[in-house]
């Protein structure tokens, strides 16, 4: 049987999902704590998701974005109805690396500069502008060289980051809390000083919210935990609870002078029926609110466990269990059925469905405890 030889192939075929469960061929039950990797916010399959994507296959498969649609349309309402102030310039896209591929291209574009600061740990995307703004050298050196003017600082070091941006910075990008880097919060002063620091220089501040945004950390972006706008934040993952779209929201200043971009699937019909349902369900359950009450919880009990440390806003949550991440992940999956996902070599990471609740909070610390109990003995 032909395999894809990208990714390696985990040993559970998964056949259908119902929330925060998934099932496999065989019908285990799975709790899906990853939401493969923050993609189905409201839950797998959620029934207004399906139906409205189901309406929309019937009318209209597809149809390039120049053509505009209802479909398309209440996504671009949608977006800047909870955009954070200001951003209501709505570019849609495939995908989160896509989401800031644009992002960059804005900005350079808007400045007339070229220099791109971005922070170590930090995770941008595998496209060739994405990348450069990515650290880890896994992911950029087989495919160097990359962008050139690009800048590296540590990721919560105010005074390196006010050093690095000067005249000729286009954009400073940056997560309010990385993901993949092993779940950082970004503190209030150094997303502020990254606010400030732009504005001095006449750079564009780009928050990649891919992973953050949606309510995954409590609030409807993450950004607004800390009261910094930036000129340019991305989304993607769950926008359109799985199906492939991203999205860079823009303020006026530099969405006048964006500079020529396109894409033929961009806003496609379904994708944009999937989103809006997305967008209507996350607002009127207050999924973000269920995110950080639930997170609270979530992250109280974890800190009961004998672990390094637990970090993390909301529903986006990592626990260093040092080198034994790998192991914990596959215990959680084969003994346990809870999936979840790495964030480096020493942290687990969680990125469940804002639909999770207490019990299933429970679940999960109950299997951890239970595994780190085993590998104590």
């Amino acid at each position: 049987m032909p395999n894809g030889f990208v990714y390696g192939r985990k040993p559970i075929r998964l056949a259908r999902g119902e929330d925060v469960f998934l099932y496999d061929e065989e019908d285990t039950q799975y709790l899906d704590a990853g939401a493969s990797y923050a993609c189905t916010p409201v839950g797998h399959c959620h029934p207004d998701v399906v139906s409205a994507v189901q309406e929309q296959v019937s009318d209209l498969l597809f149809v390039q974005a120049s053509y505009p649609t209802s479909a398309q349309d209440a996504v671009y309402d949608k977006l800047a109805a909870v955009a954070p102030p200001g951003l209501d310039n709505v570019w849609l896209c495939n995908s989160g690396t896509e989401s800031n591929e644009a992002a960059l291209k804005f900005a350079r574009s808007a400045t007339g500069n070229t220099k791109i600061v971005a922070t170590k740990k930090g995770f941008h995307g595998r496209t060739m502008g994405a990348l450069s703004a990515t650290w880890k050298p896994k992911y950029r050196t087989p495919f160097e060289p990359l962008l050139a003017d690009v800048e590296f600082v540590d990721y919560g070091d105010d005074a390196a980051l006010r050093e690095a941006i000067d005249d000729d910075t286009a954009a400073v990008i940056m997560e309010p809390v990385q993901g993949e880097g092993g779940v950082n919060p970004g503190t209030t002063s150094f997303l502020q000083t990254a606010r400030e620091a732009t504005g001095d220089h006449g750079a564009a501040l780009i928050f990649d919210e891919v992973q953050t945004g949606l309510g995954r950390t409590g609030t409807f972006w993450a950004c607004e935990d800390v009261g910094v706008v930036p000129d340019i934040l991305t989304n993607a993952k769950g926008l359109a609870s799985g199906l492939p779209m991203g999205t860079t929201l823009v303020n006026d200043w530099v969405a006048e002078d964006a500079g020529p971009h396109g894409s033929t699937f961009s806003g496609g019909p379904v994708v944009s029926a999937a989103a809006a349902a997305t967008l209507d369900v996350l607002v009127e359950a207050d999924l973000p609110t269920n995110a950080r009450q639930v997170g609270q919880y979530f992250q109280q009990r974890l800190d009961e466990l004998p672990v390094n440390d637990v970090r993390g806003r909301g529903l986006l949550v990592g626990v260093d269990v040092g080198r034994g991440a790998n192991a914990m992940l596959r215990d959680l999956a084969l003994k346990h059925q809870i999936l979840a996902l790495p964030a480096g070599r020493r942290v687990v990471r969680f990125l469940p469905p804002l639909t999770f609740t207490r019990d299933h909070a429970d679940a999960v610390v109950d299997a951890m405890a239970a595994i780190l109990e085993e590998g104590g003995k």
